[in-house]
């Protein structure tokens, strides 16, 4: 029964398009298991058009044909309701006798006693039930029913998928690309609806993320083909030499000379041609080729040549990597870009011109992730986490992007659409009302004033961040300049770069945090590999390690700061005093370099960033031995709540409004008080309009956030009064789940006209 399984979840991946793969697994489930029915049902609905989900009969063997696409059941009708409400399996052996049987006229179901019902089930969502009945009266074996709950797990994703584009929507007579609208909901990234034409960017190392692209000229693409497959079979031919060299035996050369026949002509190659020839572009080609060939090799019993697969999978990467650099070309680029990807981050927004970018959707990330952080800089609308969205079928399609709600919409139609272009003009329009306030302090209705500085990652962020009014930098992140260069930048570029920001913000507090590498912010010249990066060597304890990196960025902020005197330098990842005793003896030593280099320079305030558990419960001794404490809010939730907020799995439960990360931020400030040290927030939560109240009411003076956040803050504090803040802040703190105090916050919000600043609206 294992090997029939795996054939049939082989048959399914190579499916065209998922009804045949409901189909297939309706048929072969039939027979594999010997019954006498194998029905697929999907929940249908759309979030976006408000329509009621529904199990609609989606294909079938032994039940009649026509009916499918005709039978529609609720949530609470009949046996099959029950699966997919109660979430579990539901093995009968006489499905009419159970209270919640349902007879369902002209679908041929009157013989039948036999019943097991499986949810289809992805991510705690369930999508469908997939249903084998007999004619007997029977229950179904423990072997059978883990092969139906197998198949059941491997259809989640596909139908997924498929209801995420509308392909479960279209008839048989429509074609199979995008023409209706869907829907695809992830996780809000950066606030705001905006309309743009997809750009997608592709893996250029993955053959599952190539998309499909109109070819113009077959020719030009077989010769594309040939080269890429010609330097691939040179490097072989290569690696072939060299390995025989060093090992003295040509044994070990049988799998370069497989591959170079492979690549030499022969059914590989010429199916290659034959896509090509059929009209797609090189890499969809080879793509679609390589899933035949790797499938082949899968469907065969002897565990060593089904391993074959994964050498035609690396053997396409290859040709795929070497395609990708002969058919680079010029890009002409939409009006209205909405930059779409797998797997984005901050080099993809390079790529694009900035001025033309409106909207960003990744199908990774959360929305404490780097790449949204950037999003919010930039003020463009994100949706993160839209694992559904068919990504490489997207191109040049019209998207809507609301960063609101993590939702995206393709093509949308009729009463949908002009309800969308209502909130992107409302969007438009609320930006326009905040730019009034640009020169208006942040001050509470009772004299409350809150210091409005900006985090900022490269130099091209100032002018956004003069636009806006901000009072000076909360947070340089140090770190973007190294990671766009391709080595470490030297003391002199450095304190160029630190030089202009300090400059530019003269008479204001600059705070530069020193290098915080590691995470989910690699070096490409300095590769770090761990299991668990985020628990490994980043931040203050890879510097310290490295103190010529830490010396030497030190010096190049002393240096950028002489005749200036509005430094300060923040450290990252201080988990122990140790850390920062040592940090501070390399600064001293610093400090006396530079001094006796360059004439007298004022010591700089030394911040601390808490953003780790430990900081929390040392705040008093950190506290003791620097200037002022700055929480991380990202890094202190993840830290806390033992949650990676780049895991699109689990960052839905990531949230900066639980009741214990609020109770570690009022510690920090309460420690912060008793040794008479500031206190100010550089996380993404001063960035939050509920969360800008809460900290208003913990009584911190200075909040630090994206250019894009500022002017929605500086409105939400200039509309409460220090004392409502306060009483919020106490309510809040008696809640025990993040929902309530979400929903407390809401509602003040909204009480006072500010709902705009957290939701676009409903549709």
């Amino acid at each position: 029964m294992l090997d029939e399984l795996r054939q049939i979840v082989t048959e399914v991946s190579k499916s065209a398009d998922l009804r045949a793969a409901l189909d297939l697994i309706a048929r072969r489930v039939q027979s594999a298991l010997d019954v006498s029915v194998c029905s697929v049902y999907v929940l249908g609905g759309d979030e976006a058009e408000a329509v009621e989900p529904s199990l609609v009969l989606q294909a079938t063997e032994g039940l009649n044909k026509a009916m499918v696409g005709q039978v529609s059941l609720a949530l609470d009708e009949g046996l099959v309701g029950l699966v997919a409400r109660r979430a579990e399996v539901i093995n009968l052996e006489d499905a009419s006798l159970h209270p919640a049987f349902k007879f369902v006229t002209d679908i041929g179901e009157e013989p039948y006693h036999g019943f097991l019902g499986v949810p289809i089930i992805h991510r705690g969502d369930v999508l469908g039930v997939l249903v084998v009945q007999a004619r007997e009266r029977r229950r179904f074996s423990d072997d059978q029913e883990s092969f139906v709950v197998t198949l059941a797990t491997q259809l989640a994703s596909a139908i997924r998928h498929a209801r995420a584009s509308g392909e479960l929507m279209r008839t048989g007579n429509e074609p199979g690309g995008f023409d209706s609208a869907f829907s695809a909901r992830g996780l809000p990234g950066s606030p705001g609806v905006v309309f743009g034409t997809a750009v997608v960017v592709a893996d250029g190392q993955s053959l599952e993320m190539v998309e499909d692209r109109e070819v113009e000229d077959i020719d030009h693409e077989l010769g594309v083909l040939d080269s890429a497959i010609e330097a691939v079979r040179q490097e072989f031919e290569q690696l072939k030499i060299d390995f025989a060299r060093a090992s003295g035996s040509e044994e070990e050369n049988l799998l370069f000379d497989a591959y170079i026949r492979m690549l030499s002509g022969g059914s590989l190659v010429e199916a290659i041609e034959q896509h090509i020839r059929a009209g797609q572009w090189a890499g969809a080609a080879l793509r679609d080729a390589i899933a035949e060939h790797a499938a082949v090799f899968e469907q065969m019993s002897d565990a060593y040549l089904r391993e074959r697969a994964q050498d035609i999978r690396d053997l396409g990467n290859r040709v795929l990597h070497k395609l990708h650099a002969e058919s680079a070309g010029p890009t002409e680029w939409p009006d209205q870009i909405v930059l779409v990807g797998n797997d984005l981050s901050a080099s993809h927004l390079a790529e694009v011109p900035t001025e033309r970018l409106v909207g960003i959707v990744s199908s990774t990330g959360s929305g404490s992730s780097h790449l949204a952080i950037l999003a919010r800089a930039l003020g463009v609308p994100a949706a993160m986490g839209v694992s559904d969205l068919p990504i490489s079928r997207l191109r040049n399609k019209e998207v809507v992007v609301d960063g609101y709600r993590g939702l995206v919409v393709v093509r949308p139609r009729g009463s949908l659409r002009e309800e969308m272009q209502r909130l992107a003009r409302e969007e438009a329009e609320l930006t326009e009302e905040l730019a009034a306030l640009r020169d208006e302090p942040a001050l509470t209705s009772d004299g409350v004033r809150v210091a409005m500085h900006v985090n900022i990652g490269l130099l091209s962020d100032m002018a956004p961040s003069l636009t806006v009014g901000a009072e000076g930098i909360g947070l340089y992140r140090t770190e973007v300049p190294f990671q766009i260069r391709k080595q470490f930048p030297g003391e002199e570029e450095q304190a160029h770069i630190y030089r202009e920001a300090l400059e530019t913000f003269v008479g204001k507090p600059v705070v530069l945090r020193t290098l915080d590498v590691g995470g989910d912010k690699p070096l490409s010249y300095f590769p770090i590999r761990e299991d668990n990066p985020f628990l490994g060597w980043r931040g203050i304890r890879l510097v310290l390690d490295h103190p010529e990196i830490f010396l030497t960025q030190i010096r190049a902020m002393l240096k950028a700061s002489a005749g200036l005197n509005n430094l300060h330098i923040l450290l990252p990842m201080i988990s122990a005093v140790e850390e920062l005793d040592q940090s501070l003896a390399y600064i001293e030593q610093a400090f006396d370099e530079v001094s006796e280099e360059i004439g007298e320079i004022r010591r700089p305030k030394i911040g601390v960033m808490i953003e780790v558990p430990s900081a929390v419960y040392q705040a008093d001794a950190l506290a003791r031995r620097c200037d002022f404490l700055s929480i991380g809010t990202n890094d202190l939730t993840q830290y806390l709540l033992a949650i990676d907020r780049n895991n699109e799995r689990v960052a839905s439960r990531y949230d900066a409004l639980h009741p214990a990360v609020l109770a570690a931020i009022r510690d920090i400030c309460a420690a912060g008080a008793r040794q008479d040290c500031e206190v100010a927030v550089c996380g993404e939560l001063s960035g939050d309009p509920l969360g800008a109240v809460l900290l208003l009411g913990l009584g911190i003076h200075s909040l630090s956030m994206s250019a894009g956040s500022l002017p929605r803050i500086k409105w939400v504090i200039r509309s409460f009064s220090h004392a409502d803040a306060q009483a919020l802040l106490e309510q809040a703190m008696r809640c025990e789940r993040p929902a309530e105090i979400r929903t407390l916050l809401n509602q003040a919000l909204d009480d006072r006209g500010l709902g705009g600043l957290i939701r676009a609206g409903r549709y």
